[in-house]
């Protein structure tokens, strides 16, 4: 997070660049300070300090100074390291744990808290509708696809998954407005997938997509969650990206049934294991 506001000095104005000094001298100090005293220290309005925080990239103060403080607490200790084919078994467990931890400690870090919220209020609207939400993926991402159905349905929502990319495209044909469509890829270029966007935009639902920022269907869908990762594919690599999926689809689905409530869930959550109940040994 420093080394991204130390990258953008140059580019910010000079008041926004005061407010990013004041930063790297004493980050700790910056996560706690009000924002009437760090516009003192900085020598700036209070709306300046709020905009030098949109300025580099994250949703306004309180955003910034959340992932700020998780930096300066915490810091991102590991970096992404390739596991070589001489590797002993030690050496592949430190790295395949302190690889996936990297990438949800960035992803923490990096996340557009305004990003998720869009996307929680189009599957809330959807759910209050009665609409479908549908999750499409290939591959491994097929995989988080269908997990993401396993946890949606339990709340109650008319979900399904598909990793075909023949039922892909027929599915997306069948959505309507107030319906949502849910693509995940890592490469964010899979074809079918592109394809199935398109379709699904076409017949008025909403796309929703979890890829990588850059790629042609980070540009296809209504509203786009980053999910960035240093991974490497020239060497033996455990999927970093499908755990990072997963995390996503856990925020998401956690802040939808807090927003569908308690109240409602409970009872047919607590229905549904009691009715498990006989399926396991005592």
């Amino acid at each position: 997070m420093l080394d991204r506001i130390q990258a953008c000095l140059p580019s910010l104005a000079p008041a926004e660049q005061r407010v990013a000094r004041l930063v790297l001298l004493d980050p700790r100090s910056f996560a706690s300070l009000p924002v009437s005293e760090l516009a003192r220290r900085s020598h700036v309005s209070k709306p300046t300090v709020v905009r030098f925080c949109r300025s580099v990239g994250y949703d306004g103060l309180s955003d910034f100074k959340l992932k700020l403080a998780g930096t300066v607490s915490e810091g991102v200790p590991f970096i992404h390291r390739s596991v070589d084919v001489d590797d002993k078994v030690g050496d592949v467990l430190v790295k395949v744990i302190d690889n996936t931890l990297a990438a949800f400690l960035k992803y923490r870090n990096d996340a557009s808290i305004h990003a998720i919220e869009k996307v929680v209020d189009a599957l809330l609207a959807t759910y209050h509708n009665r609409g479908r939400i549908e999750f499409f993926g290939a591959g491994n991402s097929g995989i988080v696809a269908q997990d993401a159905q396993h946890k949606f349905f339990r709340l109650g929502i008319n979900a399904i998954a598909y990793s075909d990319g023949h039922m892909q495209v027929m599915s997306a044909s069948l959505l309507r407005p107030g319906d949502c469509l849910v693509i995940v890829s890592n490469s964010g270029r899979t074809r079918d997938l592109i394809d199935a966007a398109e379709i699904a935009r076409q017949h008025g639902a909403t796309v929703i997509v979890i890829t990588a920022s850059g790629s042609p269907l980070a540009q296809a869908g209504h509203m786009h969650l980053a999910a960035d990762h240093p991974e490497g594919y020239d060497r033996y690599s455990p999927m970093t990206s499908r755990l990072m999926h997963l995390m996503v689809i856990d925020v998401v689905a956690t802040c939808l049934a807090l927003r569908i409530g308690g109240v409602k869930l409970q009872p047919m959550l607590q229905e549904m294991k009691n009715n498990l109940r006989s399926k396991r040994y005592a």
